[in-house]
């Protein structure tokens, strides 16, 4: 008997498949749309991590966060946006999280929310195999 069989989940699957969608964006979403609402502070936010042309950083960062993250919840060219935000979060980890090169208390909190990017590139990479299933405007 294949026991395996009872994870394939059948008609679940596509339900399951959106939910992975939602619970991805989520934290884009929630973190961007404040990056939205207070661009100026986005942008000044992007001049003191010394990224280049900030204001163009943050457009694209808002993008991503917002729009790109909203996309993937509809199910909307699925597997290129989960690719493009796979190594967006993968970025985020490098320049935001740089535990590597910090001291004392930092070095912890780092450590973890750049592996926890780390866990959720491999989410993004897992949609992109995947695709966004039934429930979705791709339909696939």
């Amino acid at each position: 008997m294949n026991t395996l069989r009872y994870f394939e989940l059948g008609t679940l699957k596509s339900a399951v498949l959106l939910l992975a969608r939602i619970l991805l964006a989520f934290l884009f979403i929630k973190f961007g749309i404040p990056k939205l609402l207070g661009f100026s502070g986005t942008i000044g936010y992007m001049t003191a991590l010394h990224l280049p042309l900030p204001a163009v950083t943050a457009a694209v960062v808002v993008l991503i966060e917002v729009v790109f993250a909203g996309l993937l919840v509809l199910g909307f060219y699925t597997r290129p946006l989960a690719l493009i935000l796979a190594l967006y979060t993968l970025g985020t980890a490098i320049i935001g999280h740089p535990y590597w090169s910090l001291t004392g208390d930092s070095v912890m909190p780092n450590a973890i929310n750049f592996y926890k990017n780390i866990s959720i590139v491999g989410g993004f990479l897992l949609l992109m195999i995947t695709g966004p299933g039934a429930i979705s405007l791709d339909k696939r």
